[in-house]
């Protein structure tokens, strides 16, 4: 679970396998992050912490190619589309995690359109994403234990002492199960959940 802000798509050795062009609406603005990647759900960790309030998962979309390659181009044609779309990254966004060039306003209704002719065309898409977002975080409990463990220490979190930053990190990737409707109770050690469920204090 630990976040990694380099995003596997940008690796040139990772050209093969399966890609997806992203389309991440901002909850309460007319915003949006145009990309692609290899793992939405990890890009999406990687731009803001708090990623399932920033990030609207019900209007995002991502459409599933066969190679980086397809996905790229993808992007590319519709950023040309999109110019007059430009907007600046938003300030809460990380700034190490990239992208910057790719934010867009008021552009929501033509990527409607875009994702519904790549959807015609033939290509896989999950519009809206939620359901996709639900599985990858579910497919990723069983790893929740080990890492939340190593993590937060039992006597710090008993003294209410420890890794404030750490116990952040926790809060913030922790929170995004119950957001998807996914119980925590079967993946987190005891003296985490008794943490966690005392509103991580």
């Amino acid at each position: 679970m630990p976040i990694d802000p380099r995003d596997p798509a940008s690796l040139g050795t990772l050209s093969r396998g399966r890609c997806f062009l992203y389309v991440f609406p901002c909850a309460y603005e007319d915003l949006l992050k145009l990309g692609f990647s290899r793992d939405p759900l990890q890009r999406l960790q990687s731009l803001h912490r708090r990623w399932f309030e920033f990030f609207d998962p019900d209007r995002m979309a991502l459409v599933e190619t066969d190679r980086v390659h397809d996905a790229r181009a993808l992007e590319l044609a519709l950023k040309h589309e999109l110019a007059e779309f430009n907007a600046p990254v938003p300030l809460t966004v990380t700034r190490d995690a990239g992208g910057h060039g790719e934010w867009h306003r008021g552009a929501g209704a033509h990527l409607g359109t875009a994702v519904q002719r790549l959807a015609a065309q033939g290509y896989g898409v999950h519009a809206p994403a939620r359901g996709w977002l639900r599985r990858e975080l579910e497919r990723r409990c069983e790893l929740l234990y080990s890492w939340s463990e190593a993590l937060l220490d039992v006597d710090e979190l008993d003294l209410r002492a420890g890794d404030a930053r750490a116990q952040q990190v926790a809060r913030d990737i922790l929170d995004a199960y119950p957001a998807f409707d996914i119980a925590l109770e079967p993946w987190l050690p005891a003296y985490v959940l008794r943490w966690y469920g005392a509103g991580g204090q």
